[in-house]
């Protein structure tokens, strides 16, 4: 049986990680049957981050590496029928969800000290309550330098914000137009794209970038279609 493992649910969501989210919807819009295991602590993952997948022994870590793998299974199924053109703006949209939106809502969940609780809550729940506030703390670090070494820590919030619309704009514009990023009906690549939305929009409590997000109807009602033709909630 094929193992996808996944981070546990958090902050109103059925799991706290788009990446997740994204492998759980394709395998099931491939029919792959497969066992969803929680793993709590991402330090005991092949990569240090969640999801991965079992298959026959081997361990896929990284939601990209499991698509490119579930297409291979599939026999091209997952991609198949995109012409190098959609491809190609489909990848360019998973670049601007999960290399820039995906950090936006990071910060937005870990520098916010109003809303930090929730993480040490959401995220720590497992540790032993005793030093729960010091490991958080030592992890806040940690994601504050990889902010600043990806270059969006290195600016204000309203320069953040300015970022943020902008790249809700862009989604907005192609799904208004033509309901789905690429090719005028579902793909792959609105799975990327809807489940990084999920992450920012049904966030609870609501973050900056969910208030800010929640602010595009067009972007909701995207978002509502493609679970419900995937079959796939994140809440």
């Amino acid at each position: 049986m094929i193992q996808l493992v996944t981070l546990p649910p958090a902050f109103g969501l059925r799991n706290v990680s788009p990446f997740c989210l994204k492998a759980e919807m394709a395998m099931k819009y491939l029919g792959v049957e497969f066992e969803h295991v929680i793993e709590q602590d991402p330090r005991k993952t092949p990569k240090g981050k969640l999801p991965y997948m079992v298959i026959e022994g081997e361990k896929i870590a990284d939601s990209e590496l499991i698509f490119e793998k579930l297409n291979e299974m599939s026999q091209g199924k997952l991609y198949g029928d995109l012409t190098p053109q959609e491809k190609a703006v489909g990848f360019a949209f998973t670049r601007l969800a999960e290399d820039h939106l995906y950090w936006l809502m990071v910060g937005s969940r870990w520098l916010d000290d109003d809303w930090f609780p929730n993480v040490v809550s959401g995220f720590f729940g497992f540790v032993p309550g005793f030093i729960r506030e010091f490991a958080a703390r030592s992890a806040q670090k940690g994601v504050r330098a990889t902010l600043h070494l990806h270059g969006l820590g290195r600016h204000t919030h309203e320069e953040q914000e300015g970022f943020l619309r902008r790249d809700l704009e862009s989604i907005a514009d192609v799904v208004s137009a033509e309901n789905y990023i690429v090719g005028g009906r579902l793909t792959a690549f609105d799975f990327v794209v809807a489940d990084m939305l999920s992450g920012l929009m049904d966030n609870e409590p609501a973050t900056w970038v969910s208030e800010i997000a929640n602010g595009y109807p067009a972007l909701r009602h995207y978002l509502e279609r493609i679970q419900s033709e995937a079959g796939v909630s994140g809440k």
